[in-house]
């Protein structure tokens, strides 16, 4: 009976100890496990830290170089991205520049006309992403009525009314903004995608 008592008070000792030791309050911030998937290092692309010692003391890489070194010897002074001329403008690898029209402003993107060459693989994968993202709500043949569509209500019909006339740098901005119930996909769809959903809402979805 008392190694039983006794084993009861050591595991409820561990425990406490446990439970107070991972603990966090005010500068104390209790034990942490694994600190390094915590407290990961941001890399800053366009610094050059050559010390191979700096960080020494939280890495525990085999190299032994240390957490905060950063430089590509590789490069030119050493550096990890080359710093772009004054007054760059980032450009993709299909050389678009970035989309800066405002939210409201429907009107000049309505001008925009659709970068991407209609072609039978554009349409292909048009297709593809429709139904990946906007088919949930829109439906399978555009007509606001996919599973998600009928719960919420009040999803375009992209067949009906104004919706056929629509040019397609309206389209796009929606896409990219959000309009109404519906939110912005500029985050979760590239720009070279979103165009290939306009090519295949307005070819295939609209001529239907």
């Amino acid at each position: 009976m008392k190694i039983i008592k006794f084993t009861y008070i050591v595991a409820l000792s561990a425990m406490t100890w446990g439970m107070v030791s991972c603990g966090a309050s005010g500068d104390d911030q209790g034990l942490e496990y694994a600190p390094q998937m915590y407290h990961s290092v941001a890399y800053e692309p366009l610094t050059q830290i050559q010390d191979e010692e700096s960080g020494d003391w939280l890495s525990n890489t085999e190299s032994g170089i240390g957490e905060f070194y950063n430089s590509n010897p590789h490069n030119p002074h050493k550096m990890t991205m080359r710093e772009p001329a004054p007054n760059t403008v980032p450009r993709n690898q299909n050389g678009y520049l970035p989309y800066r029209l405002k939210v409201a402003d429907l009107e000049g993107a309505a001008e925009i006309e659709n970068p991407l060459e209609l072609t039978d693989q554009v349409l292909e994968d048009g297709e593809r992403l429709f139904t990946q993202y906007c088919s949930p709500c829109h439906g399978e043949g555009g007509e606001g009525d996919g599973p998600v569509g009928q719960v919420i209500g009040g999803v375009a019909n992209l067949k009906g009314g104004a919706y056929i006339n629509l040019p397609e740098g309206h389209i796009f901005h929606v896409i990219t903004h959000g309009k109404g119930r519906m939110g912005s996909h500029g985050s979760q769809i590239s720009m070279e995608r979103r165009w290939k959903i306009v090519h295949y809402v307005k070819q295939e979805i609209q001529k239907q």
